[in-house]
Order: structure tokens, then C-alpha cells, then sequence
């Protein structure tokens, strides 16, 4: 079977990711191959492509982590699913085509009232968000929880999930664009990071225990949401998008200055302060199936509402839709769709 692909040769430039067709081979016992719909975009698939990214695997490679679509054939052993189901799945890459193979643990049926599109925006940000406030975080009823990239596809699930523990939620925000939105996910408060983020952070708590942060920014803005962290806050390390060059190639010598001067956090000043960081890839939990499966029907027990689907390309437009989610000004999901060939 012929599939289309997006593939990268050599990583370091966005204009190495080039379309082609390769050969498909039958799903093995525990596989099903899908017809891909959606493909979600994560900021995960651009460090990757620019040799960021610890995970990546070598190249030539796929990349992308989650897609939706419908099952077109199965294996065997792949039982609970039959030809014909709609589903949304994560993959350790391999994302970017119109057809994938994928052990059956890995695909979630998608709900009846959801697209394609939505469905392609779920797991990744969903399970980042839960595994970050809940699994690592222990994250108790009331506390302040402090949100960056607040309008952001694992943001909004951040604030969502929080608000089912009833917690006090801050967002930050790049830009007054993303206000309103926020105001409408139900933040709390509300902070545009500006040049005296400490100032305005201590202001939006106005007396309270900063107990949760949810860290995927770096620099700067992680030493300062840490040092305002409470005895026993913990600050969840996701990600660092100030590495994030906003241009098809990377910038070494500004990398180089940004990793040199990165924070550093001195344990013994964690000992004495009680506060922690604690830092995770989703990709770990590629083999902990088991756990995998448990997240995500802890996730459905929260009944968390569709992802939102910020703008949407098409499969031939994949690096202009790439180069949106590059510039900081996407908000929720961006997604690609593969139509039929």
C-alpha cells in the first residue's frame, strides 16, 4: 500500500521536512492501519525537526505525535477495534501522512459528537496537562495554580483540569490578543507578561499561596515563577519555548548564550525553601502502556470538554501551518487535514 509522507532528512532547517510515497506494509498481529483525517501539531514536532529535542529519533524520520482518522484494516490480536471506527491515536512520530500503521493500545475511539479535526487536537495537550497538575503535581482541592502559555492547546486543558479540583487559576499570556479567550476559559486572573512579571504575579495573587506552576517557557519567567513558589509548591517543567527561534534554522550562537544562561536551581536552597521542579517528556510514557491506558480513562472520568481548534491547513500546506504554530500567535490546537486522494 502507497502513503504519503512528510519526512526529514536532516535536522537544524524546517525546509529539510520534504513531502514523498513510500511503501505501506500490512498491519502486523497487534496493529491497525488507519486512514489519517487530522493531524494535531505540537511545539514537540518543530524541536524535533530542529535536533532540539532529546527524543527524536534518528533521522530519516516522520514526524508528529497524534492524529485521528478511521480504521481501514486490522491485525489479528487488535480486537476491540473494527474496521470502520473512528479513532484518535498518539504516535512515537510518525504523524505527518495519510495512512499509519499503530499497535492498537495507542488508538482511542473518538467521540460521536467530535470531529476529525478535534479529535487530532486532544491526547497530546490533554494528558500533558493531567499527568503535569495531577500525576506529578498532586494537585489538591483550592490551591493556586499559576498557567503559562495560558491560551495554548495544553494550557487550556491545564486550567480545565484544574478547575475540576476547584482550584485558583492564573494564566500568562504573550499578548493582548489572547485576552479575551482566556477571560472566557474561566482564568481567575489573567496576566500579560510584561518586563516586571514578579511585580505582576504578586499582584494576581494578591496574598495567596502559589501552591502549582505550570512551567513550559523557561528562562527568565521560570526563575521567577519558582522563586514565588510556596513551601511545597512545585513548578511542572514542560517545555522551554524561549529556545524557540521563531525562523526555519537554528540560531547557534543565541541558542548557545540562552543555554549558558539558563537558570540554575541550587538544591540545598530546595531543601531549606520545601519547593520542588519537577520536569517530564510525554514521549517516556510511549512505554508505560499501562499506565498510558490509566491517564486517559481518568482523563474520560473528567468529563472534559473538545478541544478548541484554533485554525486549521491543509495536508499540502503543512509548513505554512507550521510556521503559524512557530510564531507564538497561534491560540488552542492547530491542526492539519488530510483530505482523500
Amino acid at each position: 500500500m502507497n502513503r504519503l509522507v512528510y519526512k526529514i532528512d536532516k535536522t537544524g532547517n524546517l525546509n529539510n521536512l520534504k513531502p514523498g510515497k513510500e511503501n505501506l506494509t500490512l498491519p502486523s498481529a497487534n496493529e491497525i492501519t488507519v486512514e489519517v483525517k487530522a493531524i494535531g501539531l505540537n511545539f514537540a514536532d518543530i524541536f524535533a525537526m530542529l535536533g532540539l529535542y532529546s527524543a527524536t529519533p534518528k533521522t530519516p524520520f516522520v514526524p508528529g505525535l497524534e492524529y485521528s482518522g478511521v480504521i481501514i484494516q486490522k491485525g489479528k490480536n487488535a480486537g476491540k477495534f473494527e474496521v470502520g471506527d473512528k479513532v484518535m491515536g498518539l504516535t512515537r512520530f510518525g504523524a505527518y501522512t495519510n495512512i499509519i500503521n499503530i499497535d492498537f493500545n495507542y488508538l482511542v475511539k473518538l467521540p460521536e459528537t467530535w470531529s476529525f479535526e478535534e479529535g487530532a487536537g486532544f491526547l497530546v495537550n490533554s494528558l500533558t496537562a493531567y499527568y503535569g497538575l495531577v500525576e506529578l503535581g498532586n494537585i489538591k482541592p483550592g490551591q493556586t495554580v499559576l498557567i503559562h502559555s495560558a491560551a495554548g492547546g495544553v494550557g487550556i486543558y491545564a486550567n480545565r483540569i484544574a478547575k475540576k479540583f476547584d482550584a485558583f487559576t492564573i494564566g500568562t499570556i504573550g499578548s493582548n490578543e489572547k485576552y479575551d479567550l482566556c477571560k472566557q476559559e474561566g482564568y481567575n486572573k489573567i496576566i500579560v507578561r510584561g518586563k516586571n512579571f514578579t511585580k505582576q504575579l504578586i499582584e494576581k495573587l494578591n496574598g495567596r499561596n502559589l501552591n502549582l506552576v505550570m512551567e513550559c517557557i523557561g528562562g527568565k519567567i521560570f526563575k521567577d515563577s519558582f522563586a514565588l513558589l510556596s513551601p511545597q509548591g512545585r513548578l511542572i517543567s514542560y517545555g522551554s519555548a524561549n529556545f524557540n527561534t521563531k525562523s526555519l534554522m537554528l540560531n547557534y550562537p543565541k541558542l548557545l548564550f540562552k543555554y549558558l544562561s539558563r537558570p540554575k536551581i541550587d538544591p540545598l536552597k530546595m531543601i531549606n525553601t520545601n519547593r520542588s521542579v519537577m520536569g517530564f517528556n510525554l514521549i517516556w510514557l510511549w512505554d508505560q502502556k499501562e499506565q498510558l491506558a490509566g491517564m486517559v480513562d481518568k482523563l474520560n472520568e473528567l468529563h472534559l470538554t473538545k478541544p478548541l481548534i484554533g485554525k486549521k491547513f491543509s495536508f499540502n500546506d503543512i509548513h505554512s501551518a507550521i510556521k503559524y504554530l512557530q510564531s507564538g500567535k497561534s491560540v488552542g490546537k492547530v491542526v492539519v487535514k488530510v483530505n482523500k486522494n
